[in-house]
């Protein structure tokens, strides 16, 4: 049975005679890449992990896994993260690494896995402190604050001094030289 035209056998399109109607063939057939009729479907029956890739990746790319929060979420969420206390507010986040986006506005006593640089500059800042978990208490003092900007004053004074020291030489040498010239011109 040849048929007419194109050779289609008297079914039409091939999908007709597949016994499955329009929908492409039987079960998962027509679940590929564009698959957007099926896609509901799939999801409720083999859930999210039928899509995509999954399973081996290089050996030498590892996930990261540490759990990052910015100080902004903590300043939103005080009250679902710490408690408010006389000091200020204690947030316990052990397994977390905390990262400097966003202001702090109230007094935080924090204890964390990790924290970047800025995020315990701002919090010192702010009058808090932070405990990491290396033991590391980080405290505000105001008298070593004090005595680092008499410091940086006196580095400044030195500064001034050395450069007076600069210019005396250079007056005593411009003198020696002016006497070394008199003392020529004499002979």
């Amino acid at each position: 049975m040849r048929g007419r035209g194109m050779g289609t056998h008297g079914w039409g399109a091939r999908k007709k005679h597949k016994k499955s109607g329009h929908k492409g063939g039987k079960g998962m057939a027509g679940s590929g890449k564009r698959a957007d009729q099926k896609k509901t479907l799939v999801i409720k029956l083999y859930g999210h992990k039928y899509f995509g890739k999954q399973g081996i990746t290089s050996k030498g790319t590892q996930k990261d896994k540490t759990q990052k929060i910015n100080l902004r979420d903590i300043g939103l969420y005080l009250e679902k993260y710490g408690k408010k206390t006389s000091k200020g507010f204690e947030i316990n986040l052990k397994e977390y690494t905390i990262l400097g986006v966003g202001e702090v506005k109230h007094k935080l006593i924090i204890t964390a896995k990790q924290a970047s640089k800025s995020a315990i500059d701002k919090i010192i800042k702010a009058g808090g402190e932070i405990t990491l978990s290396e033991n590391k208490k980080i405290k505000r003092k105001e008298e070593k604050v004090g005595e680092k900007k008499e410091k940086r004053g006196k580095s400044e004074e030195k500064k001034e001094k050395d450069v007076e020291k600069k210019k005396e030489g250079e007056e005593k040498v411009e003198l020696k030289d002016e006497n070394k010239k008199g003392v020529e011109e004499d002979k």
